[in-house]
């Protein structure tokens, strides 16, 4: 599922994910149009600092995604485990504690916070001669597939 970039629009679909389809896990994967060939896994998404405009101008009031919620939340998936036990060919992938403080970040953590912290994000590099789709798809199945592991380890 496409998500908008647009923070409300986005909190919303995330809600729906949660409340209709009742996933084990939900993994995001967004766009970072800076990065080269590089796979960036997000351990924590935060709650405050989103100032920047949306696609609608919007931006949520007080730069916070959700009121009542803590400063961060962090995801049931151990990033750090993942990457330094995964690898994928062609790309680099690295560990991160920040997502950015712009529509990936708030729905990532839009998301931990309806899923119980049963949610991941990874970022992408755009497609290029030397990310293709096939490369970033072969790679981001891999790590679904360790991710999908670690929440068999934490229902036993």
């Amino acid at each position: 599922m496409q998500l908008p970039v647009a923070y409300q629009k986005a909190k919303e679909q995330v809600f729906k994910i949660w409340t209709t389809l009742q996933p084990l896990l939900t993994v995001h994967v967004g766009l970072a149009s800076s990065a080269k060939a590089l796979i960036i896994l997000e351990q924590c998404g935060k709650n405050k600092g989103y100032q920047d405009m949306d696609a609608c101008g919007f931006h949520p009031e007080g730069g916070c995604c959700m009121l009542d919620g803590p400063e961060k939340i962090e995801s049931m998936i151990n990033m750090k485990t993942l990457w330094k036990n995964v690898s994928v060919e062609g790309m680099d992938v690295i560990f991160s504690r920040d997502a950015g403080r712009y529509i990936c970040d708030y729905t990532y953590y839009s998301s931990l916070y309806y899923g119980n912290g049963r949610a991941a994000f990874i970022h992408v590099p755009p497609l290029s001669s030397a990310v293709t789709a096939d490369v970033l798809g072969k790679a981001l199945q891999t790590i679904i597939l360790e991710m999908l592991k670690q929440c068999g380890e934490e229902r036993e």
